[in-house]
């Protein structure tokens, strides 16, 4: 017996695009459907061209078609992607982009102590040993420990004349170029800055260096959402952010806010995905084997519950404590699974940064009118 139009188009009223509240047919996601004898073509229009929405639709549909019409139906999907025109908001203002600096990216957690320093440190060197030129801002004002992780917590950053401006030139260590509040403040002493004084000198550590040319500039934002956060995508056109997060409830329930400070529609910075760090424990002596003590595949689950890429996994390792405590990042070693783990995440990090830049227009930084409230933070 041959497969209908009218039995698919019933069976695809019961599913929906993820963040979509109509089903596929009323949404008109559906363009057409064809059938012939066991043979189906469903042409799909998507207003996103993310790459996990499109996989999940795809799949949606076969599985569907499988399960309510014909479960030995030879189902092609083909899918095309509309995005709709953005609207110009007249209070936008375009960011003030560094000079030779292609990719910003902030690394964020809503929680401190999920290890978001220490995935920033092996992001940028692998992002180095894949032959990027990387820069780390250190913009964590109250808390610096990028020094620290590079084995330069001891120096500072000499003065160098530019086009007849004098200009800070960032500390460089295992190729990775790195300016901090760390380099100006002794290791005993406590930041007691109000935030306007805190922005003042993250403005100078931004536009009073000599970054030179830069595939990227990693962020290493402070734990939360506050005036810093702020601070600094009100400076600067951020490509997008990264949000991590270890897999226990309590990181979960901060970093939820973390992607909902960036998804707000009054900043609106991509979230390129989640990391998931510690997400289980290998000990030395039994290298196979697995002990999830913070919980099993927590920031996944957030991930595919946000429907934001889910960008990899770092295990509990004790080696990679001891390597930032040396100033000699984890990814620095080769041969070794953790070198493995921070490569695919770095690459996947690299192609969702390509995928963003390819489907989507340069982010503008935000304007501040007020700092009475989220609700003051306009376009």
């Amino acid at each position: 017996m041959s497969i209908t139009k009218k039995e698919i188009l019933s069976a695809l009223e019961t599913i929906s695009v993820a963040g979509d509240g109509k089903n596929m047919v009323d949404s008109g996601v559906i363009q057409n459907v064809v059938t012939f004898a066991d043979e189906v073509i469903v042409d799909l229009k998507l207003s996103t061209p993310a790459l996990h929405i499109k996989k999940r639709a795809e799949a949606d549909v076969i599985k569907t078609i499988h399960e309510k019409v014909d479960r030995n139906a030879k189902v092609q999907v083909n899918i095309k992607v509309e995005a709709p025109a953005k609207p110009q908001n007249p209070n936008l203002i375009k960011g003030k982009p560094i000079p030779g600096i292609q990719n910003i990216i902030a690394v964020a957690s809503g929680k401190g102590g999920v290890g978001k320093s220490t995935v920033t440190a092996n992001l940028a060197v692998t992002l180095s040993k894949m032959g990027f030129k990387v820069g780390i801002l250190d913009a964590d004002i109250y808390g610096p420990s990028i020094p620290i992780m590079f084995d330069v917590a001891m120096e500072k950053p000499l003065s160098v004349n530019v086009d007849g401006k004098s200009k800070m030139k960032p500390i460089e260590n295992y190729g990775v170029k790195v300016l901090s509040i760390g380099f100006f403040t002794q290791p005993n002493q406590a930041v007691i800055w109000r935030g306007p004084m805190a922005a003042k000198a993250l403005n100078q550590l931004i536009f009073d260096a000599a970054w030179g040319e830069l595939d990227f500039m990693l962020i290493d934002l402070p734990p939360g959402t506050g005036d810093i956060h702020l601070s600094i995508m009100q400076s600067l056109p951020i490509t997008g952010a990264v949000v991590v997060s270890t897999p226990q409830n309590v990181a979960l329930a901060d970093a939820r806010k973390g992607v909902a400070m960036f998804q707000q529609e009054n900043i609106d910075v991509p979230v390129l995905g989640i990391i998931e760090n510690m997400a289980y424990f290998t000990p030395e002596e039994l290298p196979e084997n697995k002990y999830y003590i913070f919980g099993k595949e927590g920031a996944k689950n957030l991930a595919h519950d946000l429907d934001v890429p889910f960008l990899g996994d770092i295990p509990l390792v004790q080696s990679i404590r001891e390597a930032g405590d040396a100033g000699h990042p984890a990814a620095l070693q080769t041969a070794t699974p953790l070198e493995e783990a921070f490569e695919r995440l770095t690459k996947n990090v690299v192609e969702e940064t390509v995928r963003r830049n390819e489907s989507l227009p340069p982010t503008e930084a935000i304007k501040i009118t007020t700092m009475a409230g989220c609700s003051a933070v306009k376009k």
